[in-house]
């Protein structure tokens, strides 16, 4: 648990200041300079860019964490297994312009109507995807490389001020829209290129495959494992963003930014999972490789109830603050208030169920895997298309939900049934029951005339509230032991 002690504490301090621009950037620049329709436009350009980004890795980002431990050895540079990844994703990335390019006719058919913006910035989305997919590839060999940070500081950090600036420009009139939806793309394509010199400058790589190291039974895992990968990559990035295609197509642009921006809010639940997520998924393949399922079902339990602690109190946080949300992005969003909260509990589900997906990726069972997401992805297109027409972005929400409460409960019982693993305990509940009183009891806390002071007092309370029954239940053992810690070490400063 060393490394991911580290990478994950590292991990998440960097992805909370990513947090931190985040909502700067979404949550209060882009509804206060932007139409809804023109949010709206952003966000499709980069759901179909990143859409097509993953089909162009081949499945090869899973492939990497399986199979890497074979190729593993410093003196050799890892058998060239950078230049097969690069390989590979210029033949992927050549292969998806060609299947998008194909399919512009049924992509735009109701854009054309319902999204005529869209319809001029058709053609920007393949260079983005050639940039989103190059940072894929190395920040995939960063993380089996045991450097999951980098990427996080790269995407997270680098990427949201290059956004940020591009927004200013765009604010006080110094570019046009035109001119900001090609800067928005470029910010979203500079971290590839930092992420490549970064890597050339101080790591180990090679770039020409060690064509005698592939052989048979390797190329034969690898295909195998890679047919797989694209199955369970591709539906789990289409199930990310299959949710703000349909509404584009169903509802227009304009809903779809109200949807983008309320999504936003709703997807802070997830964000403190991505550091953990990153660097676990390399030790659990190394783990497999070893057989040690305790220290695989150690880092489940230990995944589930911290990250549900997180989760738990980043929704309570947006739940107690609902109001003041939309007085700070405007009125004009308020049609996605419940969207907000639909959302968050769906993220929080995927908190609970902590490295789940990363167990079953780097299992024996990862073709079953590959198969979930696949059922996943159509189990939320059924959802989304009954319940788009029916209740709009709230639809929208609310498939997601349903589709990620079905979902992760199937998985919860396969991993039972065959490791035995069970994440859950007394504690889970209790967890549940902490936050339930949390909002019940903030629920009834007058609110201050000024939304920033109430924005303020209001947080700054259910965290102190919420921590404290954490801390007192004794919830995690970690988030004990960091307190303690935390203690002894200003006590020691106090004393000196």
């Amino acid at each position: 648990m060393g490394i991911i002690q580290r990478q994950s504490i590292t991990g998440f301090i960097y992805t909370g200041l990513g947090v931190l621009l985040g909502f700067v950037v979404t949550g209060l620049m882009q509804p206060k300079i932007f139409q809804t329709d023109e949010i709206g436009l952003l966000r499709v350009i980069i759901s179909y860019a990143s859409i097509m980004s993953t089909f162009a890795l081949l499945g090869f980002s899973v492939v990497s964490v399986k199979v890497f431990p074979t190729f593993r050895d410093k003196k050799s540079k890892h058998h060239g297994f950078f230049g097969l990844a690069i390989l590979l994703g210029i033949f992927g990335f050549v292969l998806a312009s060609l299947i998008y390019v194909s399919f512009q006719h049924l992509i735009l058919k109701k854009g054309i109507e319902e999204s005529p913006l869209f319809t001029q910035f058709f053609y920007l989305v393949i260079p983005l995807t050639f940039f989103l997919t190059l940072y894929s590839v190395i920040d995939t060999y960063f993380r089996i490389l045991y450097q999951a940070v980098i990427g996080i500081v790269y995407r997270d950090i680098i990427q949201r001020i290059l956004v940020f600036t591009v927004f200013v420009l765009f604010y006080f009139n110094y570019i046009n829209f035109t001119e900001n939806v090609y800067f928005y793309v470029l910010a979203y394509s500079l971290p590839a290129v930092f992420m490549l010199i970064s890597l050339l400058r101080r790591y180990e790589y090679g770039i020409i495959p060690d064509f005698k190291f592939l052989t048979k039974p390797l190329l034969k895992e690898i295909g195998h494992i890679g047919l797989f990968g694209i199955f369970s990559s591709f539906s789990g990035i289409l199930v990310i963003n299959i949710d703000i295609l349909m509404l584009n197509h169903m509802q227009g642009l304009s809903q779809t930014g109200i949807y983008t921006i309320t999504f936003f809010f709703g997807a802070l639940v997830l964000v403190p999972s991505r550091s953990l997520v990153k660097i676990s998924s390399v030790i659990i393949a190394d783990a497999f490789k070893r057989n040690d399922l305790k220290e695989i079902e150690s880092i489940y339990k230990k995944s589930s109830i911290n990250l549900g602690i997180i989760g738990m109190l980043i929704l309570l946080g947006l739940w107690g603050n609902l109001d003041n949300i939309f007085k700070v992005i405007g009125e004009e969003f308020l049609p996605g208030m419940w969207v907000i909260i639909l959302i968050g509990s769906a993220n929080l589900i995927d908190m609970l169920l902590g490295i789940s997906n990363q167990i079953f990726f780097n299992s024996k069972y990862y073709t079953i895997s590959a198969y979930l997401s696949f059922f996943f992805m159509v189990l939320l297109v059924l959802t989304n298309l009954i319940m788009i027409p029916m209740y709009g972005i709230i639809g929208a929400a609310i498939a997601s939900l349903s589709s990620k409460l079905i979902y992760n409960l199937i998985k919860y019982v396969y991993l039972y049934k065959k490791f035995g693993f069970q994440p859950f305990t007394k504690k889970t509940l209790l967890l549940m029951v902490l936050g339930f009183l949390t909002i019940s009891v903030f629920h009834f806390l007058p609110h201050w005339q000024n939304y920033l002071i109430d924005l303020a007092i209001r947080s700054i309370l259910i965290t102190v509230f919420f921590s404290i029954g954490v801390l007192i239940l004794n919830l995690s053992e970690d988030v004990n032991a960091w307190v303690l810690k935390m203690k002894n070490l200003i006590v020691t400063k106090l004393s000196k």
